[in-house]
C-alpha cells in the first residue's frame, strides 16, 4: 500500500515535471517569434523610413522644378510685354496647371501622376512661348515697309501667272492625251492580179486602189465607242480623190467643211487595232502623176499624214 502511494507520488512528480518542459519550450518558442516579429517590424520600419525619405526628395525636387519652370514663365512675359495680353487665356491655363500641381504636392500625392502633370505643362509652357514667337515675327511682318509688301503682291501675281500657264500646259497635255493616236502608217498605190491578189505599184496606168494601213495606238484617256475615221488622199494638184461631191462626202474640221476619200467607222475600247483601208479607183478615172500627201482625222484632230509616188 505504501509502495503504491510512492509510486503514484513519484508519477505526480513526472507529470508536473513534463508540464514545465513544455512551457519553457513554449516560452522560448514564443519569444523566438516575439524577436522575429521584432526584427521584421524594424525591417519594415527602415524600409518605411527610406521610402519617406525618397519620396521627399521626388516631393523637394518637383516643387523646385514647378517653381523654376512658374519663374522662367514670368521672365518670358515681362521680355515680351505688350504681346501676352493675346495669350492670356493660355496663360491663364498655365497658372491653373501650377496651382493644381502645388495643391497635390502639399496633400497625399503620386509621384508618377504629379510628373506626368508637369510634363503636361511644360508642353504647354513650351507651345505658349512659340506662339508669342509666332506673334512677334507676324507683328513683324506687319510692320515692314509697304514697298516690300508690294514686292511680295508682284511676287505672287508672278507665281499665280506661273501656276496659270502650267495649268494651260497641263491642260494642253491632257487633252494632247485625249487625242487618238497613229502609227505603223503606210499609204500605197495597189494592183490587183488574178485571184484578187495585191501588189503594190507605182505606175499609173496599173492603179486599182489605194491602200491605207495604220495602228490606233492605245489609250486608257478616250471615252470608248465608234469612232469615225475619215482619210484625204491628195493629188499632187492638191485635189481629193473623192467618190462624189455631194455633202455626204464631206466633214467638218475645225469649222471648216472638207471633202473626205474614205470613211471608216470602228469601235474603239481603248485598245490598240491594226486597219487597213483602201480607195477603190473608178475605171474611168485618170490619175495624175506626181506626190500624194494622205492625211487621217478624227474628230477635230489630224492624227496622221504620210505620202506615196505615183509615175
Amino acid at each position: 500500500m505504501v509502495v503504491m502511494e510512492n509510486q503514484n507520488s513519484v508519477n505526480k512528480k513526472q507529470d508536473r515535471g513534463n508540464s514545465n518542459l513544455w512551457m519553457y519550450v513554449v516560452i522560448v518558442i514564443m519569444a523566438i517569434g516575439i524577436i522575429g516579429i521584432s526584427l521584421w517590424l524594424l525591417s519594415v520600419k527602415n524600409t518605411m523610413n527610406e521610402l519617406l525619405a525618397e519620396k521627399e526628395v521626388q516631393k523637394v525636387e518637383l516643387e523646385q522644378e514647378l517653381s523654376d519652370l512658374i519663374a522662367e514663365h514670368e521672365r518670358i512675359k515681362e521680355a515680351y510685354g505688350d504681346v501676352t495680353d493675346s495669350l492670356t487665356v493660355m496663360d491663364s491655363v498655365i497658372q491653373a496647371n501650377a496651382v493644381e500641381i502645388k495643391k497635390m504636392l502639399n496633400y497625399k500625392w503620386e509621384y508618377y501622376k504629379i510628373k506626368k502633370k508637369m510634363s503636361r505643362l511644360q508642353v504647354i509652357a513650351q507651345g505658349y512661348v512659340r506662339q508669342m514667337d509666332s506673334i512677334v515675327t507676324i507683328n513683324k511682318d506687319l510692320t515692314e515697309e509697304n514697298l516690300q509688301i508690294k514686292e511680295e503682291i508682284k511676287i505672287e501675281k508672278r507665281k499665280y501667272r506661273q501656276l496659270e500657264e502650267q495649268k494651260d500646259a497641263l491642260s494642253g497635255i491632257v487633252d494632247e492625251a485625249s487625242v487618238l493616236n497613229v502609227y505603223n502608217l503606210k499609204s500605197s498605190a495597189i494592183h490587183k492580179k488574178g485571184g484578187g491578189k495585191e501588189v503594190e505599184t507605182d505606175k499609173i496606168r496599173r492603179v486599182d486602189l489605194v491602200r491605207v494601213c495604220f495602228t490606233l495606238g492605245e489609250n486608257t484617256i478616250i471615252e470608248p465607242g465608234n469612232k469615225k475615221i475619215y482619210v484625204r488622199i491628195a493629188q499632187p494638184d492638191k485635189k481629193i480623190l473623192v467618190k462624189g461631191r455631194g455633202e455626204e462626202y464631206s466633214f467638218t474640221f475645225q469649222d471648216e467643211v472638207l471633202q473626205y476619200s474614205i470613211l471608216e467607222e470602228v469601235n474603239y475600247q481603248n485598245n490598240a487595232i491594226d486597219m487597213c483601208i483602201r480607195w477603190h479607183k473608178r475605171k474611168t478615172q485618170e490619175l495624175k502623176p506626181g506626190l500624194y500627201h494622205v492625211d487621217i482625222f478624227e474628230g477635230d484632230n489630224n492624227i496622221g499624214h504620210t505620202t506615196f509616188t505615183l509615175r
